[in-house]
């Protein structure tokens, strides 16, 4: 990745003072404006964005109102953007961090700085990396304040248009590995259903099967770049979804995807979308049908 200019304060420090002063906070709502700078399509499209070995989905909801989760890392900032302002959005009703990783966040500091942005949601966890630190920066510079993300939480809800957006994960406090700590967040429209696992692995399966919440989903982002460390057996039969999305970078060091993990998608039935063989995957739905094609 590449190094930014060093800050005067130290890296920890910052984010000690940034999470004591209020950059994180109770869930608040923000009061939408209703200027979405989009007609309201009465469909719900979610972009899978290629971005590298890393991370990104935009959500178009039904109403005109939208979603980031995730941003990819610092070079793609700008590719994120542009996607986004070429759907015709000048405002992000929501944006999710699903956990501190430089390649879901890197690119999210140049997206708050480019959108007026309704609320932003974080887990509570906190790494010593200038990539961390500047998103901080950034939102408290805008005067905004992080809403922790943690189950149990709805971060958006429509009757009228029939959706929900709801947060599964993280669900234990504390993680020895920051992968766990990932928001995994639940859409639902109509009759459809979309998973989105950020990079959760194993453990934070195992706590969502645990938990018995109700995991079936018609569509999901497969967690961790579909590393064999995630998508385990059990999981990925109470998932039993149509579609697998796998977000990875062609070539990449980390041989993702792991051909297990693929392998257990294809066992019970999932049709396959990788955006390093496809690129951006887009899949839409009148909650009821689904529809999948590359950007």
């Amino acid at each position: 990745m590449k190094r930014k200019k060093s800050l005067c304060i130290p890296v920890v420090l910052a984010v000690i003072i940034l999470v004591c002063s209020g950059v994180f906070s109770l869930v608040k709502p923000y009061e939408d404006s209703g200027d979405h700078n989009k007609t309201r399509t009465g469909k719900f499209i979610s972009h899978y964005i290629d971005v590298g070995q890393g991370d990104s989905e935009f959500i178009e909801f039904p109403d005109g109102k939208s979603m980031l989760i995730d941003a990819g890392t610092d070079k793609y900032g700008e590719n994120v953007i542009n996607y986004i302002k070429n759907l015709g959005y000048s405002k992000i009703d929501y944006i999710v961090g699903t956990h501190p990783h430089s390649d879901h966040i890197g690119g999210m500091a140049d997206v708050v700085n480019a959108f007026d942005i309704g609320s932003i949601y974080m887990p509570k966890a906190s790494t010593n990396t200038e990539t961390f630190e500047n998103l901080l920066l950034t939102v408290q510079n805008k005067g905004m304040t992080i809403n922790t993300a943690k189950a149990g939480i709805s971060i958006a809800v429509s009757e009228d248009y029939g959706y929900s957006a709801d947060i599964l994960a993280p669900i234990d406090n504390e993680y020895d590995d920051l992968n766990n700590y990932s928001v995994v967040i639940k859409i639902t429209y109509g009759d459809n259903k979309f998973l989105y696992m950020g990079d959760a692995e194993k453990e934070s399966e195992e706590e969502l099967l645990d938990s018995h919440t109700n995991l079936k989903a018609d569509v999901i982002k497969v967690g961790h770049h579909g590393s064999n460390t995630s998508s385990s057996s059990d999981f990925v039969r109470a998932v039993d979804a149509d579609y697998a999305i796998f977000s990875v970078g062609k070539d990449n060091d980390y041989g993702h995807p792991h051909s297990q993990a693929v392998k257990r998608w294809k066992n019970i039935g999932a049709e396959i979308y990788r955006t390093d063989e496809i690129g951006t995957v887009v899949i839409s739905s009148d909650g009821k049908n689904i529809t999948a094609d590359a950007a």
